[in-house]
């Protein structure tokens, strides 16, 4: 297995995509153990790992994500999160955080947030003048919400691999969504305090109405999605759906903003990202093979349950080790390896399948903003033409902050399970 991992990070520091990565990485293995007898099986373990009718789910929430991206939304939520933050000193900050919360309910992913999110709010605060490395850190934080709150792709994946309720996911991310998003706006204020950030301007008042009518069509989706699938008037993957036909509506009726023109490159580019994660998932499969052959799964937890007997020690070190792979790892791919040895370790640990899935989910998705391989830094670093070491460094208190935040998922039932269970049957 050794063979494996340097294959697999020689092959990424070389700049080769994760997911050929991970399939190169797999195939020096048989070839390195003579078990080439074995490739026969690597298209089926491929097309086998994206065989779910659930998976559907995916392709169809990132078009609804592009359809209302496209519809200038962005603009829509934006002007909301000022009303509701109103003229205090950091209220763009605030404004940045707020509005990452609202997006989080259309996009699902954190990427496509911080892409979405970082074109508007970047400049806006460069503009006012806050530094541009804590704008871009701040953004980058801030679409972490969007793995949390419905329709998480990262919690539909972690579902569809363990059989997890998707509704009770989606619900349980809710909590501990608000609870970030409340300390990085406590976070944004103190830090305006401290260094004298200035007062955003004020909404007209004519306006403030128009704005929130603009903003409900879009703050209804979770709401659509959540509710629609609890009631049992739809599955999760005719949610996806309803969500993508949703935001087509909302697009050219309501906000007639949506183009032809626009309404085929939202088509276009949910194919290529959906082929792109389904390519992960596919490539991620034959890794997991892999491991079931090796037995890897059993010999790492047998391993971590050696060192200690206590559920508290093995969360912490599993959570330790989660943020490390998070690190070298893109989270749908980290998720999919991951899962055959988390598998083995939830029982032990005793945590509910669905807190367990948040804390993992949100845990790799920390990967998100810490280097080498933090997307959404990249992402915000290209946007707001900021240096990536100064982004990095501009994010180390909110990254910390996020920690707490994983802490309190891992160790606090009630914050994730306690939607679930108002909400259940």
């Amino acid at each position: 297995m050794t063979l494996y991992l340097l294959a697999f990070f020689a092959f990424l520091v070389l700049g080769i995509p994760i997911a050929f990565s991970l399939g190169l990485a797999s195939l020096v293995y048989l070839v390195a153990n003579d078990q080439l007898m074995l490739l026969m099986a690597f298209p089926q373990k491929m097309i086998a790992g994206i065989d779910n009718f659930v998976l559907l789910t995916i392709p169809f929430f990132i078009l609804a994500g592009n359809l209302m991206n496209a519809a200038n939304l962005t603009q829509q939520i934006v002007r909301f999160a000022q009303i509701l933050v109103g003229r205090v000193k950091g209220g763009l900050a605030a404004v940045n955080v707020i509005a990452s919360m609202m997006f989080s309910g259309v996009s699902g992913a954190a990427t496509a947030e911080a892409s979405a999110l970082g074109s508007v709010m970047i400049p806006a605060m460069r503009r006012d003048g806050y530094s541009p490395a804590y704008a871009a850190a701040l953004t980058a934080t801030g679409s972490l919400l969007g793995p949390l709150v419905p329709p998480s792709l990262s919690l539909i994946l972690y579902g569809v691999l363990t059989g997890t309720s998707i509704a009770d996911l989606f619900l349980a991310g809710i909590v501990p969504a608000f609870l970030l998003c409340g300390l990085l706006v406590t976070y944004a204020l103190w830090k305006a305090r401290r260094e004298d950030h200035p007062l955003p301007p004020m909404m007209p008042k004519s306006e403030r109405a128009g704005a929130v009518v603009r903003a409900l069509p879009a703050l209804l989706l979770p709401v659509i999605i959540v509710g629609g699938i609890r009631s049992g008037v739809f599955t999760p993957t005719e949610a996806a759906a309803v969500a993508a036909i949703y935001a087509l509506l909302v697009g050219t009726v309501i906000y007639r903003s949506l183009k032809p023109r626009q309404i085929v490159n939202s088509f276009y580019e949910t194919a290529t990202m959906s082929a792109g994660v389904m390519l992960v998932v596919a490539m991620a499969s034959m890794t997991s093979f892999i491991l079931g052959i090796e037995n890897i799964p059993q010999s790492i937890a047998g391993a971590l349950v050696g060192l200690t007997d206590s559920p508290l020690l093995l969360l912490i070190l599993l959570n330790i080790i989660l943020l490390i792979l998070g690190f070298f790892l893109e989270p749908l791919a980290a998720l999919i390896l991951a899962m055959p040895i988390l598998n083995q370790l939830g029982p032990v640990i005793g945590l509910d399948p669905v807190q367990f899935g948040v804390m993992i989910v949100f845990n790799l998705m920390i990967g998100m903003i810490t280097p080498p391989v933090g997307l959404c830094l990249f992402i915000v670093s290209a946007i707001g033409r900021v240096p990536l070491d100064q982004v990095s460094r501009a994010a180390l208190p909110l990254i910390g902050i996020c920690i707490v935040v994983l802490a309190l998922v891992g160790l606090v039932p009630a914050l994730s399970l306690t939607l679930p269970a108002l909400f259940g049957h």
